[in-house]
């Protein structure tokens, strides 16, 4: 794997003619105006076997405009976790929102308040409407959802709660041709008493809900520290996954030699199951060159 890279070669990588004046910009300037100059051919060569993705949360400092400018260098043309604000910013780049981002009525929907609590279903259902149609009408197809922590609610509850809740959007799911994803997170580290912090809930979740438009989210960097074990729970419960997430464990940075995971195993792993959607980087950089660590990332899972 390569090591670190400078700034300035960081630059002259990333890409050629217009990105590369975009690029610049960003770092000098990052509340620039974004230029709409043309993308030129990307520098970056993927083989094409992984779609590759990147949640927009983690680099978030660098405007969106910008950002997809950059991303196209790269040859990625898709951002997890976009707010449908912001869909019109992806249409003028030819950018795929891969995953959108949930809904949020004051707290209700975000990770530690949602699905798993009866009071928070009539909230949760008229915002997700709103969100479901959205993402139809603007041609995505993958749209997040959460538990809730669990706050006192045993396992076994949890499970009833979210799927009485889920059943009720789920038939405007199938109507829109949107699929729904809850997302498997840790309860040890980051995300203290989410209820869906293993792949064994997330599973019989999915097989209660029972429809092909609801299925999970493995987050690799979170089940690593819940539970080891990645290719092979791949192999074994991949029908129930619909996307993926990466990081580096431990710390969330980046996925090279400085963590604990073979990221290119893991990848060879998903292609076998021959899953079709989309991988996203979802690691926060820890080195001054967040781009160059994104396009190493891409590299690196480019199996």
């Amino acid at each position: 794997m390569p090591h670190p890279v400078s700034r300035r070669h960081a630059l002259g990588t990333l890409a050629g003619g217009g990105a590369l004046v975009a690029a610049a910009s960003l770092l000098a300037n990052p509340n620039a105006t974004p230029s709409p100059a043309p993308v030129p051919p990307a520098d970056l060569p993927l083989k094409g076997n992984i779609r590759h993705s990147v949640s927009r949360w983690c680099f978030g400092k660098i405007p969106l405009e910008q950002f997809c400018v950059a991303l196209k260098a790269m040859g990625v043309s898709a951002l997890d976790l976009v707010e449908p604000a912001d869909f019109p910013v992806l249409r003028r780049h030819d950018i795929a929102c891969s995953l959108v981002s949930a809904p949020n009525v004051n707290g209700i929907g975000g990770i530690a308040r949602a699905w798993n609590r009866l009071e928070h279903h009539d909230t949760l259902v008229a915002a997700y409407e709103q969100r479901l149609a959205a993402t139809a009408e603007a041609g995505h197809g993958l749209l997040i959802c959460f538990s809730g922590n669990r706050a006192g609610l045993d396992d076994e509850q949890g499970l009833e709660n979210c799927a009485a809740g889920l059943r009720r959007i789920l038939p405007t799911a199938e109507r829109l041709k949107v699929n729904l994803c809850m997302e498997l997170l840790n309860s040890k580290v980051n995300h203290k008493d989410y209820q869906c912090d293993r792949t064994a809930w997330g599973v019989e979740l999915v097989k209660r809900v029972s429809s092909e438009r609801f299925k999970l989210l493995y987050d690799i960097y979170h089940m690593q520290i819940m539970e080891g074990d990645i290719c092979a729970t791949i192999q074994a419960c991949h029908p129930y996954f619909s996307h993926y997430h990466t990081a580096g464990v431990p710390g969330r940075h980046e996925i090279d030699e400085t963590q604990e995971l073979y990221y290119p195993r893991i990848m060879r792993a998903i292609l076998e199951t021959g899953y079709k959607g989309y991988v996203a980087q979802e690691f926060t950089a820890s080195r001054p060159d967040a781009l160059a660590s994104l396009r190493q990332a891409f590299q690196i899972c480019d199996v």
